[in-house]
C-alpha cells in the first residue's frame, strides 16, 4: 500500500509544540486541506455578502423578516431531527477554553454540557489552537491526568457517566489560522478548528456512545448556516459516519440572526440541536450594524441592558418560540459570576442575581442556560430542576403567546437607560484589561468578579465608538469625545501601574492594550471585529 500523498499545507510561522504530530497527522491535514478547497470560496462569498448587507441597513436604518423565505417559516410540518440522548437533557452548561485544568474542571463540574471553547474564551496562539486539541483527544482517552506543578494540585476525571457532554465551539467564520497556508493564504481557522477535532474524534465520540457535536458562533444569515449543513454532510461521508451524527447549535449572537432563527434551524434540520441566546456579542452586533442610525440605537451602560429590556425580551421570547415550534432546544444566556473567596457579602448578592436570572429563563421555557464557574452549576441546576423536574426538557412549551414584530427586535429606545461617565470608564477599565490578557494568550479573565471573554471587549469598544460618533453628553455634563476617551484611558493606565506596581506592569502589555483599545474605539474606519488588529499582534 503506497503512503497518503503529502499535505498541501503548510504550518509556518510556528515553533514545534509537545505532542503537535499527534493533530498534525498527513492525514488530518489532508482532511482540513479538502475542506478548504471546497469551502473556503463560499466563506469568502458570505463575509462579501456581510459587508453589502451592513451597507443596506446603514442606508434604512432598519431589519425585517425575509420575505423570500416565509414559505419556511409558514410550514408547519417540518422540525429538527431529534436531539441524540447525550444531549437529550442540556439543563446547565459550562463554558470555558481547552487548557488541561480547565477541560478536567468542567467536564467534572457537574453540568450536562461543557462548551469547550476555541472561540470568544480561547485567545489563538498556535499553542492554544494545537493543545487545546491535545487535551480533548486526552480527555476522550482519559490520559488527562495531571499535577500542576505551581501548587502540587493533583486533577483527575470522574467516572464517565458523570462526565460533561462536550459541545465544541470553533472560531467564527471571518478568522484566519495564520499559522496553516495553502498555496499563500491561510486557511479559515473555523475549518482548522472544526477539522482537527472532528477527524481525530467522531468515531471516538460514537464508540462512546456520544458524537461530534458543535457550537456555531457569529452566525448572520441562514446561507452560513447552509454553508456549515454542507461541511458537515461532507465531513460525514470522508470519515464513513453515518449521517446525522454531527449535532449543532447555532448562537443567536447577531441582530441580523435574529430575523432568520427559523431559517437557520431548517437550513441545519437533520444536524441542528437548538439555539442560543449570546447576549453581549449580540449587543456588539446592534452597535456595529446600527451604529449610523441616529440617537435612537445608541446602547446605555452595557450592564443597564438586562435580560429584562424589551427588545431583550422580544428576542429571547421569539428565540425560545422558535426552537420549541422546530422540536429544537432553546438554550439560555451566561451567569459570568465569578466567586470571590474573600467576600462572603459579594458572593451572596451575585447568587441571588444568578438565581433569579435563571429562574427567569426557566420559568420563560428555555431548556437550559450557561454559567462560567462550576459554584454557579448547583444554581443554575436547581432553578431549571424546578420547573423541569425529571424531564429532560420542556420543548413542550410552545410559548404561542409569543408575538415578535420586526420592529420590536431594534426598539433600543424603549429601555428607560442612559449611557453615563461611569459606564465610559467601566468600558475602558474592562476593555483595556480584557485585551492586555489576550494579547498574553489568555482568553477568559477573570475581571472584577466576573468571567470575561473577547465579546466583552467587542461590546467595550463599540460603546465606546457609538457614544462618541452619537455625541452623549453624560450625566455630568462631560460630552463623549475622543479627548475624552483618551484621558479615561491614560487614566486607566496608570491607576493599573500603581495598582500591581512597576515590574508586573512592564512585564505585561499594558500600553499596547491601551493603545489597541483606542485605535478600535476612535478610528473612523469600525473594524468589523476587535480580534482581526489584535491578532496581528499576538504573538505565537
Amino acid at each position: 500500500m503506497s503512503a497518503p500523498a503529502p499535505s498541501p499545507l503548510a504550518v509556518v510561522d510556528a515553533e514545534p509544540l509537545p505532542r503537535q504530530e499527534e493533530v498534525l497527522t498527513e492525514a488530518a491535514l489532508a482532511f482540513v486541506a479538502e475542506l478548504h478547497r471546497r469551502f473556503t470560496p463560499r466563506r469568502d462569498e458570505l463575509l462579501a455578502r456581510r459587508a453589502e448587507r451592513r451597507a443596506e441597513i446603514a442606508r434604512t436604518s432598519t431589519l425585517d423578516f425575509l420575505p423570500e423565505t416565509a414559505a419556511i417559516r409558514a410550514d408547519d410540518s417540518w422540525k429538527v431531527a431529534p436531539a441524540p440522548a447525550a444531549l437529550n437533557d442540556r439543563r446547565v452548561e459550562i463554558t470555558g477554553p481547552t487548557d488541561r485544568k480547565m477541560t478536567i474542571n468542567a467536564l467534572n463540574s457537574g453540568a450536562k454540557v461543557w462548551l469547550a471553547d476555541f472561540e470568544d474564551a480561547s485567545a489563538p496562539t498556535w499553542e492554544n489552537v494545537v493543545l487545546g486539541q491535545v487535551n480533548l483527544i486526552d480527555a476522550y482517552t482519559r490520559n488527562i491526568d495531571f499535577t500542576d506543578a505551581r501548587t502540587g494540585k493533583s486533577y483527575a476525571l470522574k467516572p464517565a457517566e458523570e462526565l460533561a457532554t462536550v459541545v465544541m465551539r470553533p472560531r467564527g467564520w471571518h478568522l484566519e489560522e495564520r499559522h496553516l497556508v495553502f498555496e499563500g493564504r491561510p486557511v479559515p481557522g473555523a475549518l482548522v478548528d472544526f477539522g482537527l477535532y472532528f477527524f481525530h474524534n467522531a468515531q471516538r465520540l460514537i464508540d462512546l456512545g456520544k458524537g461530534p457535536y458543535f457550537y456555531l458562533p457569529k452566525t448572520e444569515s441562514h446561507l452560513e448556516a447552509r454553508l456549515w449543513n454542507d461541511v458537515f454532510v461532507f465531513a460525514q461521508d470522508y470519515v464513513g459516519i453515518p449521517q446525522g451524527t454531527v449535532r449543532a447549535t447555532v448562537l443567536i449572537e447577531t441582530i441580523t440572526a435574529a430575523y432568520e432563527m427559523e431559517e437557520i434551524l431548517y437550513e441545519l434540520r437533520d444536524h441542528a440541536a437548538g439555539l442560543n441566546a449570546g447576549r453581549w456579542d449580540y449587543l456588539f452586533s446592534i452597535v456595529k450594524n446600527f451604529r449610523d442610525g441616529g440617537r435612537k440605537f445608541v446602547l446605555p451602560d452595557r450592564n443597564a441592558v438586562t435580560m429584562t429590556a424589551p427588545f431583550m425580551r422580544a428576542y429571547t421570547e421569539l428565540l425560545v418560540r422558535t426552537c420549541h415550534k422546530r422540536g429544537a432546544h432553546a438554550i439560555g444566556g451566561m451567569a459570568a459570576f465569578i466567586p470571590s473567596r474573600k467576600d462572603a457579602e459579594v458572593n451572596k448578592v451575585a447568587f441571588e442575581k444568578v438565581k433569579a436570572d435563571k429562574d427567569r429563563e426557566a420559568g420563560d421555557g428555555f431548556d437550559g442556560s450557561w454559567v462560567a464557574h462550576p459554584d454557579l452549576v448547583p444554581i443554575a441546576m436547581a432553578s431549571f430542576d424546578a420547573v423541569l423536574g425529571d424531564r429532560p426538557h420542556q420543548k413542550d412549551r410552545l410559548r404561542e403567546d409569543v408575538q415578535v414584530a420586526a420592529g420590536d427586535l431594534i426598539a433600543i429606545d424603549s429601555l428607560d437607560a442612559e449611557p453615563t461617565y461611569a459606564g465610559l470608564v467601566g468600558a475602558v477599565q474592562v476593555g483595556t484589561r480584557y485585551i492586555e490578557a489576550w494579547l498574553r494568550g489568555l482568553g477568559a479573565v477573570a475581571i472584577f468578579n466576573l468571567m470575561e471573554d473577547a465579546a466583552t471587549a467587542e461590546i467595550s469598544r463599540s460603546q465606546i465608538w457609538q457614544w462618541i460618533n452619537a455625541g452623549v453628553v453624560f450625566e455630568n455634563g462631560e460630552k463623549a469625545t475622543p479627548e475624552l476617551a483618551r484621558k479615561v484611558a491614560a487614566e486607566e493606565l496608570a491607576a493599573i501601574r500603581a495598582e500591581i506596581g512597576e515590574e508586573a506592569f512592564a512585564a505585561g502589555k499594558w500600553q499596547q492594550a491601551h493603545d489597541l483599545l483606542l485605535h478600535v474605539s476612535l478610528d473612523a474606519d469600525y473594524a468589523d471585529f476587535l480580534t482581526l488588529p489584535a491578532y496581528e499582534q499576538l504573538v505565537g
